[in-house]
């Protein structure tokens, strides 16, 4: 292992509590408090600093550092909304990327050496526009001059941007919840707690089995995310099965899983979940960057990739490698009909699409 991905187990695993590490760490935890009430007290005061969208933003993203499963609850919001009349876009740090002078702008299959992995990904699965700057303002108005037929904007990975208003916050988290409840770097918090009582919509990714962790109280809409096995994509071909049927022809066969994203472990579990016997997993670092194919160290008769790795494979057509695109089942399943409702009071001009 790494020695950054060494280091970056041991942290999320002393912050499941509040141990001796965590406790020598509080007074830079107290500093990043201060530092984080100072910047939210500036835009409070300052509402002018903020750059305002003429249609509807929604940001998502976490409090707890690292993968929570945001991605997944973009490109649902993507397709729910689209659905429902909307035409969304989406602007992102571009987190990987290159993205430093000027905003990219892009839709469809996307470098993600430029773009970053993650918006690489929601470009072509989501088949949205995406513009990736670390200001997000910047993206946001490339996005607008580039693309005038967007009418929904959502950030990803935004909530702690101050600097691009928002109309709806979204939170995703996992099972780890609050983790020790403090901030970084004693704790994996991004902001206090408290943060969640201020926030529209707290969606929870949990594997199978897994309870909806406790919290405090928010008059936050909940709603829990279960992501199981969709449509398998051969990488070399584009050849597309559904998951029974993929299973069904190659249950026999030695597979094994690569993923590089914030918790492979819950990828891993997936599969198993959902009928797959694993001969071998490579867990790679979040956002891994791949110089060649990291195919070879699998002796497997297939090796089956997530499909944010897999934005970064395009070039190495390996005959044993598929793409597992995930879907997610949520609960309540109508949470987006409210969402559209409260969008939509936001653009008057807006017609209400029914779905069919």
């Amino acid at each position: 292992m790494k020695p950054a991905a060494a280091l970056a187990r041991a942290a999320h695993a002393a912050w499941r509590r509040k141990g001796l590490a965590s406790a020598l760490l509080l007074p830079l935890s107290w500093i990043s408090a201060g530092i984080v009430a100072r910047k939210r007290r500036r835009y409070r005061d300052n509402p002018q600093y903020a750059t305002r969208s003429p249609h509807p933003v929604i940001v998502v993203g976490n409090l707890y550092v690292g993968g929570t499963g945001k991605t997944p609850v973009v490109l649902a919001l993507i397709e729910a909304l689209r659905a429902r009349g909307w035409h969304p876009g989406v602007v992102s740090r571009g987190y990987g990327g290159r993205a430093r002078g000027e905003p990219l702008v892009g839709q469809g299959r996307l470098p993600a050496e430029l773009y970053g992995d993650e918006p690489a990904l929601i470009a072509e699965a989501g088949r949205v526009p995406v513009a990736v700057h670390p200001r997000r303002a910047l993206a946001l108005q490339a996005l607008q001059a580039q693309h005038p037929e967007v009418d929904l904007i959502i950030a990803d990975d935004g909530l702690q941007h101050l600097a691009l208003a928002r109309d709806v916050e979204i939170v995703v988290q996992d099972v780890r919840g609050l983790g020790n409840g403090r901030l970084l770097p004693a704790g994996p918090l991004r902001e206090p707690a408290a943060r969640l009582a201020e926030v529209d919509y707290i969606v929870t990714n949990l594997s199978a089995g897994e309870q909806e962790p406790a919290g405090p109280a928010t008059p936050a809409h909940r709603v829990t995310m279960r992501l199981a096995p969709g449509r398998m994509r051969h990488l070399a071909s584009g050849r597309e099965l559904d998951w029974d049927a993929w299973l069904s022809e190659y249950r026999h066969a030695r597979a094994g899983a690569l993923a590089g994203i914030g918790q492979p472990q819950r990828y891993f579990d997936m599969l198993r979940a959902h009928g797959l016997k694993l001969a071998q997993t490579l867990a790679l670092p979040d956002h891994a960057q791949y110089a060649q194919a990291p195919f070879g160290r699998f002796d497997t008769d297939l090796v089956l990739l997530t499909a944010k790795d897999a934005v970064k494979c395009h070039a190495w057509a390996d005959e044993r490698v598929w793409v597992v695109e995930a879907v997610p089942r949520f609960a309540p399943a109508g949470w987006f009909d409210e969402l559209h409702a409260r969008l939509a009071a936001l653009a008057p001009g807006k017609a209400a699409a029914q779905l069919s």
